[in-house]
């Protein structure tokens, strides 16, 4: 059925929390970017161990590995406290399987639905085929919010590889911290997706295998699984953001923002100029830059219109840096090659463009540093004269700006930009 965000969660420890701040802080929302994936992991799960009246969840996929049972453990350990839970899921990448889901929203107090799921007859990948039109056309957006208080915003899924828990391979990821008033409009863009017609419950879902009730499924958990999803907790939990959040050693940015989504309709609708909302909210404010563009984006298909736009930038005397994969460390080959027609269009239009070395996390091995063996990166994020910060879902190709729906945060704060560009490229 349709539902909202609990609006009158002042009284709640983080309510009276934010409040504080708030109050010094008249009409401004406060961030904080979370660069590396452990303490991007950590701020989720202590979100939720201080969550007492909701949980809002909405990701594009989520694995059944060690971060995906560690976040649902957590999700039930919260519904057992009263917890209102709501979870969305895009459908098309996301690998727990239905029954799973099915036993998990048993619980009183977990709902979960699938935003435009395909169809369940038959071989799955046949249905995604058979359905192209509107399969191919998928919720991007990611956002997580505890009693509408804080929130957490940008490119993370579900899933080991964006939280530093794979020893092989790491996802360079960007998120924000959110708090006060941006999170009750988070809030806001997450009901407008949960309400709509795409968004099916998992009660649609259920077969007529005789699956187990919540208490057995739980009661089955693997205690090995258990003891692996403590220590990533811990290793979470004591990370050294999470440390000095718990000290209150971390000075919020406060600054004004503005949340901005495209509308789930825009999957309904043929591909138009008036349904890529954040996109062209984007090229307007780049439009106004000043001095420079710096954007950091996995996919990168400018098309000719889009060489075109960054002439007309780079024209006016302004600098633009753009950050993207190279082919070594793209997980997607064929949008490589497309963004390699374009490269050298863009270099004669002026714009400095700098491909990720897929060993460029490789490291000596001293201290907590880890020697990846690969590095992809997957951060979303703009900085317009190290002043305005977008973070968020979108990549610049044309699967997000005319297909898929995408959302993020402008935010400014010149101290802010400052930092998350340096730290961004550190980490790159």
């Amino acid at each position: 059925g349709y539902s909202e965000a609990e609006t009158d969660t002042g009284n709640t420890y983080l309510g009276k929390e934010v409040a504080e701040w708030t109050v010094a802080h008249p009409g401004k929302s406060g961030f904080y970017p979370l660069i590396k994936g452990l303490d991007a992991l950590g701020g989720r799960l202590a979100l939720i161990d201080r969550a007492e009246r909701t949980i809002d969840a909405q990701y594009f996929l989520m694995k059944p590995d060690s971060a995906g049972r560690l976040f649902a453990r957590k999700l039930l350990e919260a519904a057992d406290r009263g917890v209102r839970v709501r979870l969305l899921l895009d459908d098309i990448f996301t690998t727990v399987n239905d029954d799973a889901f099915v036993v998990l929203n048993q619980h009183p107090n977990i709902e979960l639905r699938l935003f435009n799921p395909i169809g369940r007859d038959g071989v799955y990948h046949l249905n995604y085929l058979g359905h192209f039109k509107l399969a191919n056309r998928r919720m991007h957006n990611k956002s997580f919010t505890v009693d509408n208080q804080i929130s957490i915003i940008g490119g993370r899924n579900i899933a080991d590889e964006y939280f530093e828990l794979l020893t092989d391979t790491e996802f360079v990821d960007f998120d924000m911290l959110a708090i006060g008033p941006v999170a009750a409009e988070i809030s806001i863009m997450f009901d407008r997706f949960w309400n709509h017609k795409l968004a099916v419950p998992m009660e649609a879902f259920e077969t007529n295998k005789k699956l187990p009730d919540l208490a057995t499924a739980r009661a089955n958990v693997d205690q090995a699984a258990f003891e692996a999803g403590q220590s990533i907790y811990g290793k979470a939990l004591g990370s050294k953001l999470m440390q000095n959040i718990a000290e209150d050693r971390v000075v919020l940015f406060p600054a004004d923002s503005r949340v901005v989504t495209d509308d789930p309709d825009k999957l309904l609708n043929k591909v138009s100029d008036e349904q890529k909302v954040l996109v062209t909210a984007l090229a307007e404010s780049i439009d106004e830059a000043e001095t420079e563009v710096v954007i950091i984006t996995p996919y990168f298909i400018p098309g000719k219109g889009g060489v075109e736009f960054w002439q007309s930038i780079t024209s006016k005397g302004v600098r633009v840096v753009i950050i993207t994969n190279s082919l070594a460390t793209n997980n997607h080959v064929p949008v490589h090659s497309a963004y390699a027609r374009y490269r050298h269009d863009m270099i004669a239009a002026g714009v400095e463009l700098y491909e990720v070395r897929v060993d460029a996390s490789k490291v000596p091995e001293t201290g907590e540093e880890t020697a990846y063996e690969s590095l992809t990166l997957h951060t979303k994020a703009a900085f317009i004269d190290r002043r305005y910060t977008l973070v968020g879902s979108l990549n610049l190709d044309p699967r997000s700006i005319d297909i898929n729906t995408e959302a993020g945060v402008f935010i400014d704060n010149a101290d802010l930009a400052g930092i998350s560009i340096i730290t961004n490229i550190i980490t790159i």
